[in-house]
């Protein structure tokens, strides 16, 4: 049995995964008061990670929504590492890669240094919670943290029930995500989530339309603009990467059984193919300087 703590004795999350959207979260946290571990295999990832924290905290300062003294406050309570023995934690947040194997794994080798009360959160934006928690000990302790890119700036975290996640377990990690100062929803363990869900035509349809020509990209981006998004979807797969964008895709069209609306595009097969990534490559649907 799991032995769980309440919200005022949660002090330590890790996170696992220093890309951009564990950078963001473990900012989220920090900024909220907690200590982080920030965890990934790769050091120069780690050293990437906590360059996009600074930078984040440094434009926040450039704005007066912080005080440079709030900043460093915020950066020294990170450590970073690249041993797993290290997350001795009351939460930890993963948000590796996409892949079951990867993220099972990971929450195995986490059981083995902490004891029952630690609760493991997915940041998973396709897999079924109830997938990864199969053959995982204590499988009512995994729930699903859906953040959404830029953790720092998006308010809203998704908290989702896999079929043996604990209706308690999922109301801590709400009751979190709220003091993260976002505004949570529960969702059920359904394909897509709710966002994804509604979200993957807002990719999938203006991809349509560029393969159709019907419209350019920056065409269509203005559109969604002046529409009232605050970015567009060529932008915004930009930033979300083309090939995380792709691979959520993928999994989501599975999932649906493949059903025609969801299916992934050609176009941005031969992206990835050709190591057009978006911002994090230097180039996607849009050039960036690097």
């Amino acid at each position: 049995m799991i032995q769980l703590k309440s919200l005022s004795e949660i002090k330590t999350i890790a996170v696992a995964g220093a890309g951009t959207m564990g950078a963001g979260i473990a900012q989220v946290c920090v900024q909220s008061g907690y200590d982080v571990w920030l965890y990934d295999v790769a050091e120069t990832a780690l050293q990437k990670g906590l360059l996009i924290i600074e930078k984040n905290l440094s434009v926040a300062v450039e704005k007066g929504k912080l005080n440079e003294e709030e900043k460093q406050k915020s950066l020294s309570k990170i450590k970073t590492t690249s041993s797993i023995t290290d997350l001795k934690c009351d939460v930890l947040i993963e948000a590796v890669l996409e892949k079951l194997n990867v993220k099972q794994d990971l929450f195995r080798k986490v059981i083995e240094v902490n004891g029952n009360d630690c609760i493991l959160a997915t940041n998973t934006s396709s897999i079924p919670i109830t997938k990864i928690a199969e053959g995982i000990s204590n499988p009512e302790r995994i729930v699903g943290m859906h953040f959404f890119n830029p953790p720092h700036l998006m308010k809203l975290v998704e908290v989702v029930s896999g079929k043996e996640t604990s209706v308690t377990v999922a109301q801590l990690i709400f009751d979190l995500s709220k003091k993260l100062g976002k505004n949570s929803v529960m969702a059920k363990d359904r394909p897509g989530f709710i966002v994804n869900r509604i979200g993957k035509l807002f990719h999938t349809e203006p991809i349509k339309i560029l393969e159709e020509e019907i419209a350019d990209v920056e065409t269509i981006d203005a559109l969604m603009e002046a529409s009232g998004f605050k970015m567009g979807p060529f932008k915004l797969i930009d930033l979300i990467g083309v090939d995380a964008n792709l691979n959520v895709t993928k999994s989501l069209y599975e999932l649906m059984r493949q059903e025609e609306k969801f299916k992934p595009s050609d176009t941005q097969q031969k992206m990835v193919d050709e190591g057009k990534l978006g911002k994090k490559s230097g180039e996607g649907f849009y050039k960036y300087n690097k």
